[in-house]
């Protein structure tokens, strides 16, 4: 299959355009003491659009961007972006990370004798391939970062479809990622055998991977509370109190803060027309999850810089990819076999999965995992929230490396 290097690069006028639109703006109002309690509160979106017009720089992230090896490939009919960033550990040879962008990754069939542990990570919504990016030096050239080099990974962030630089999908129906995904590592890269984390619908991707691909996925692991559920799921007193109390706790969670999962699996394209049309609305419809699912104790910038914040919400922003995003829950949503699961069945690879505490009601119990996956880790974690690849780098890759290394 063919793969064609891809940087980054935002044309001038579509920049101009979006500074323009910023700075026109037509605010809603807010009644006296709102705060978060209604959504994103204006004063705070007022403030971070006030940044995004006038402080913050594009040309300086699309450079930071571009420090990643990037590539596109056609599978399936789909033009899939993907970072690819070779490990440097024992055995790697002339592949070490060093020099341009270009010359570190290098896409194709791997050396004999390499070391370097293929690793595919997923991000998920409202987050793009940039979520990672924190953690790929850190997986990919451990020594760097006073780890030991025998952990070292090759790793492959891929856009999902419809996200960023991926193609989006034309027709309706839901698009099997994971799939994709492992053509992409076999296939196309040319791993016989390799390992997956994800988070979030990275979650659910990489579960399929380990669940339909067991001979080429040595191991998954998962930082997230989008766990498979079992298929079907328990009478109550076949539960524990845990799990129990765990349901309860998913139901009141839905209840009060699931509007956006409702809606974006119901009526997308009707969400669309805005998002797609005001970057405040588009701003304020990503930026109120990332306050709400992170650990930041409402405080978003405790956890996320504005860079951070603003360089994802960006990335929808220019390839116009918010709609096809959103209506990957309406694919799931009206997907008859949403639940790859059935009676009995579960996912028998090693499974790690670590969850954080900025989940809050959504943690799930190690039992209830243990119904659907073969966890042989489990890791509560002291911090951290739904994006620990940005929140606690730290704490994520030293459970992915400490998870894997039985695996090499």
């Amino acid at each position: 299959m063919r793969i064609d290097p891809f940087q980054v690069h935002v044309l001038q006028p579509v920049l101009d355009d979006l500074r323009e639109r910023l700075a026109r703006t037509r605010w809603p109002d807010e009644v006296a003491g709102a705060g978060w309690d209604y959504g994103a509160s204006l004063a705070s979106m007022q403030d971070l659009v006030a940044y995004w017009c006038a402080g913050f720089d594009w040309r300086t992230q699309e450079r930071a961007l571009n420090g990643f090896a990037q590539f596109h490939a056609e599978i399936d009919g789909l033009r899939i972006h993907f970072v690819h960033e070779r490990g440097a550990g024992p055995g790697s040879g002339s592949r070490r990370l060093s020099g341009a962008a270009g010359q570190r990754g290098a896409a194709g069939q791997p050396e004999a004798g390499q070391q370097p542990l293929p690793l595919i990570l997923t991000h998920g919504w409202p987050s793009s391939f940039a979520e990672m990016l924190k953690i790929v030096p850190m997986l990919a050239d451990p020594a760097r970062f006073g780890g030991d080099p025998a952990d070292a990974f090759d790793v492959v962030v891929p856009s999902l479809p419809g996200f960023g630089f991926s193609q989006p999908p034309a027709r309706r129906g839901r698009v099997h990622v994971h799939a994709l995904w492992a053509k992409l590592m076999t296939e196309v890269l040319g791993y016989r055998r390799f390992c997956a984390s994800g988070g979030d619908i990275g979650a659910g991707v990489t579960s399929r991977l380990g669940l339909f691909y067991p001979e080429r996925v040595a191991g998954i692991h998962l930082w997230t509370v989008d766990l498979l559920r079992p298929n079907p799921v328990p009478q109550p007193e076949q539960l524990s109190a845990a799990e129990r109390d765990y349901l309860e706790r998913v139901r009141r969670w839905e209840d009060e803060e699931g509007g956006y999962d409702h809606i974006q699996g119901t009526r997308p394209q009707t969400l669309a027309y805005g998002l797609n049309d005001s970057p405040a609305g588009l701003a304020a419809w990503i930026v109120e999850k990332f306050r709400a699912w992170s650990d930041c104790g409402g405080d978003v910038e405790r956890c996320f810089t504005k860079d951070e914040l603003l360089t994802n919400v960006t990335l929808y922003w220019v390839t116009g990819t918010i709609n096809s995003s959103i209506r990957m829950y309406y694919e799931s949503r009206h997907d008859p076999n949403a639940n790859p699961l059935g009676p009995g069945l579960r996912i028998e690879v090693p499974t790690g999965i670590a969850m954080f505490p900025g989940e809050k009601d959504l943690i799930v119990p190690r039992e209830w995992a243990q119904r659907c996956y073969n966890v042989t880790r489990w890791t509560d974690m002291p911090r951290g929230g739904h994006f620990p690849a940005q929140e606690q780098p730290q704490l994520l890759v030293e459970d992915i490396r400490a998870f894997f290394r039985a695996m090499r």
